[in-house]
């Protein structure tokens, strides 16, 4: 389907968003009324720009309370209404969004308001255009989508539909099915947003924390069905106000619009995804020492980790335990995680899954005889390879290490302010992740926005933190390691490396045994910190940090699915109070 996105949704002025919204691969663009007026562009030159991007203007937005208003109001709207008819025939548009009524004069008479939206459709018609009436959440006699449509089945003008859009009907709760009642050809226009689920009020709820579809909880795909099965052949169209795009970059953006909507496509048309990851092939940190693996060696030796094997062309070693594998690249740069690997059943389907959604191939030298291996960008530019079995060959490892640490139960990655949302749409679409729950944990300087992402029984876990906490970044990335007996790899520690362990305030113990019975007092003396749900338990404990990395060593007990989150608050607090 034709793939359409209202300017409203990216930052920067009118030129800029015609220019990324044609480059990330846009038929069409809703023009809002707000980016023309500011632009010092006439209408004629945004036209002829559209026109030479490849992009048709497929409505302007929005002409506000018109209806159902008092004869004086009505003479009043009309002359503004002209002015809006000539100036989209400057800009070429034929289709005007027009809202419900949301000012305290407008009357509740339908056959009062339907006769108004005809003489507005017949003004139209005068100029060549249609008029798309859309029921706003919070509009103040108007307000469903089903209203909206037994008005304009009452007004009952050719140059007259309606415009449907996924955030006012679904933020309402209202059941998309009575779509399927609309003739498609009177559904003039289709906007989508999806948007996560808020106890606010719907109009604030619409202008700050709408996002793409995939990026929310709201059954988009659903509401879509609903519209082609009533016949609609129109373009799918982002409507999203929100605040970080205002303020993220332009390109970018409406880069991750289009990926929505091909996602999107795909969950409608049934397209074959590829196997999702099947576990962690390894995970890459960077470090600044070219003739030894220098700190992060050393807290990986006291881990129980060994280096098996080093890469023939690049200063890149390879360091084992059990199913766990980690690579140190000598980049020259402060200790980071800077890759991730994944097992992939076909790696180069995942390959070419990923290069659809808008995620090229990064480029990389390879030697003749070295295993091709192949990765994507992430949102925050970790490096997201796709690897078969024949990578380790490079390495030539020396063989298995036996030890404590069984594999990598899940690595936790920050985000710029402005990518979470992009990076929750990545994980989910290129990777075929499941999300879970949005956590917001308390932080000694704000709130620390959180979301656990995971493949099917937790092959791959994956979590996105927000890096801004207040005025404070947290540059802070970790990889979770997995064993049997967390409280054994905490003794040896505690007795051989206990510079470490990330101190773990009494005060938490204190609190620990007042909330659940029996638990072990080792703990305290160890700092291991506990939490329990209903299917389970989960141990874990601390590394300290090392340039932007440190390490957690976890132990699943029982069904426990989830990551010690209410932990994570005494975590942030030590890590903040500790030099880096």
């Amino acid at each position: 389907m034709r793939k359409s996105i209202a300017t409203v949704s990216v930052s920067g002025t009118l030129t800029e968003k015609l220019d990324a919204i044609a480059a990330a691969g846009f038929d069409g663009v809703e023009i809002f009324e707000n980016d023309l007026l500011v632009c010092p562009l006439p209408p004629e030159e945004i036209r002829a720009r559209a026109a030479d991007l490849g992009l048709s203007i497929d409505l302007y937005q929005p002409f506000r309370d018109f209806e159902a208003v008092p004869a004086d109001l009505l003479a009043r709207n009309l002359r503004r209404a002209e002015h809006k008819f000539r100036t989209m025939e400057r800009l070429g548009a034929d289709l005007l969004l027009v809202c419900s009524n949301v000012s305290p004069e407008a009357i509740g008479d339908d056959e009062l308001a339907a006769s108004q939206l005809r003489l507005l459709a017949e003004r139209a018609a005068e100029h060549g255009i249609r008029i798309a009436y859309e029921a706003l959440a919070w509009g103040r006699h108007v307000n469903e989508y089903l209203h909206a449509w037994r008005l304009v089945r009452l007004a009952d003008h050719p140059n007259l539909g309606t415009c449907l859009d996924s955030f006012h009907i679904l933020s309402r709760g209202s059941d998309p099915i009575g779509i399927e009642a609309i003739p498609g050809e009177k559904i003039f226009f289709l906007q989508l947003a999806d948007a996560p689920l808020l106890a606010m009020d719907v109009l604030q709820w619409s202008r700050h924390y709408r996002c793409f579809p995939g990026q929310g909880n709201f059954d988009v795909a659903g509401l879509v069905r609903h519209v082609l099965a009533a016949g609609y052949t129109g373009p799918l169209s982002l409507e999203v106000f929100n605040d970080h795009f205002r303020q993220a970059g332009t390109a970018r953006t409406a880069r991750d619009g289009m990926r929505s909507l091909i996602a999107l496509e795909d969950t409608l048309y049934g397209a074959a995804h590829p196997a999702v990851p099947t576990g962690f092939a390894f995970a890459e940190l960077a470090h600044p020492e070219l003739e030894d693996a220098g700190a992060l060696g050393g807290v990986l030796a006291a881990l129980g980790f060994q280096r098996t094997g080093t890469h023939p062309t690049k200063p890149v070693e390879l360091w084992e335990q059990g199913g766990a594998r980690l690579l140190l690249n000598a980049t020259g740069g402060d200790p980071a995680l800077v890759a991730i690997g994944l097992d992939s059943p076909d790696p180069g389907a995942a390959v070419k899954h990923a290069e659809s959604l808008l995620s090229p191939v990064l480029p990389r030298e390879r030697a003749p005889r070295e295993a091709r291996l192949d990765a994507v960008a992430a949102p925050d530019g970790t490096e997201i390879f796709f690897c078969g079995t024949d990578w380790l060959d490079d390495f030539r490892p020396s063989g298995p290490v036996a030890g404590e640490i069984t594999r990598i139960d899940h690595v936790a990655l920050t985000q710029p302010v402005h990518y979470f949302d992009e990076a929750e749409l990545f994980y989910r679409t290129v990777l075929g992740l499941r999300p879970q729950e949005s956590l917001e944990l308390p932080d000694p300087y704000g709130l620390l926005r959180s979301k656990a992402m995971s493949a099917a029984e937790g092959a791959v876990r994956m979590v996105i933190n927000l890096a801004q906490v207040g005025t404070r970044d947290l540059p802070w990335q970790h990889v979770a390691l997995a064993c049997d007996d967390v409280v054994a790899v905490a003794r040896r520690l505690r007795a051989g490396h206990p510079e470490l362990l990330l101190p773990i305030p009494a005060n938490y113990y204190d609190d620990l045994e007042a909330r659940y019975d029996n638990v072990d007092p080792e703990l305290r003396e160890l700092g291991v910190l506990y939490d329990r749900d209903a299917h389970g338990e989960f141990l874990h404990l601390y590394t300290v940090t090392v340039g932007r990395v440190f390490f957690e060593l976890v132990q699943r007990a029982g069904g426990y699915q989830g990551y010690g989150a209410g932990n994570a608050p005494i975590r942030l607090s030590v890590q903040h109070a500790r030099p880096h």
